[in-house]
């Protein structure tokens, strides 16, 4: 299928009518049923998704990973990322869509999209039973607003019964990792801002020194950060994205390697060649032919 496959697809909500709700919550099998195969097919967003899968049994595709399905396990999808479903189309769950204008509003928004949202190597995790019991408290408020949408504030009402929700799920989060989230760090709302600006412009070939300017802090203050909350340089950070990309690029289109330079920012395919091979270890086309 990936040789005919130039572009991943990518879907939209509600682009076409802005002026609509920027959120949205499906029952997942009804959801898959009506996706059929086209969810099936590796694919991307421009919005964020939540799937939380009830019970055991099948899979899900997120980048280069397949994961087994467990009882309340629950994914966190940004934009932009590449995922799939499995063809079991009786799956039962829930399906959350959400724009970014109708989640990021203040700091605390910032941090839960740069936390839960941005785990690379893990981008699930399994709740136990209070917490999917808590969990299913705000997505039944959620369901109660969406169905009455003539009602005072009920876009705010849904995004704080979100918001809560997410922070739930962040704390589930925290226990794993054993890392305190810090609402009021400095640190963490210049890194989340970093990354930002880094996924809206990592094909740009802009410096470490252009973004500490779109900051307004120095190169060596925003090193200092990376530092301190990645444990990696700012430029290793813009490194990381641009290699993501051209990893997701090479497994999933049949774009040529000069193509896909292209994409990600490189006038010179032979400089992307090396400039892969120094970040990964191997060669894109050694890339392709292992991943496939």
């Amino acid at each position: 299928m990936k040789d005919s496959i130039k572009n991943i697809a990518q879907y939209h909500l509600h682009k076409a009518h802005p002026e609509k709700l920027q959120f949205e919550m499906y029952d997942l099998q009804a959801y898959r049923k009506r996706s059929c195969e086209k969810a099936a097919i590796p694919h991307s967003h421009s919005y964020y998704q939540i799937i939380w899968f009830f019970e055991d049994g099948g899979t899900h595709c997120v980048d280069f990973e397949s994961y087994e399905i467990q009882k309340n396990m629950i994914f966190f999808i940004a934009k932009d990322r590449i995922h799939a479903f499995d063809d079991n189309l009786a799956v039962q769950g829930l399906l959350i869509h959400f724009n970014e204008s109708f989640f990021m509003h203040n700091d605390v928004d910032v941090f839960l999209k740069y936390h839960i949202f941005n785990s690379q190597e893990n981008p699930q995790y399994v709740i136990d039973e209070d917490t999917a019991e808590t969990a299913h408290l705000h997505t039944k408020l959620i369901s109660r607003e969406l169905s009455n949408r003539s009602q005072f504030g009920y876009e705010d009402s849904i995004r704080f019964s979100l918001k809560a929700l997410l922070i739930n799920l962040e704390r589930v989060h925290q226990k794993e990792q054993y890392r305190q989230l810090t609402f009021h760090s400095h640190y963490e709302l210049q890194f989340a801002k970093y990354k930002e600006f880094v996924e809206e412009n990592y094909s740009k070939g802009l410096s470490v020194a252009d973004y500490a300017q779109l900051l307004h802090i120095s190169s060596k203050t925003l090193n200092t950060i990376t530092k301190e909350i990645a444990k990696k340089s700012a430029s290793q950070i813009i490194a990381d994205r641009i290699v993501l990309q051209a990893k997701r690029l090479l497994k999933f289109t049949s774009l040529q390697i000069g193509e896909i330079a292209f994409k990600v920012g490189f006038e010179d395919p032979s400089y992307f060649v090396k400039y892969f091979k120094r970040h990964v270890g191997i060669a894109p086309t050694n890339f392709r032919n292992e991943v496939i």
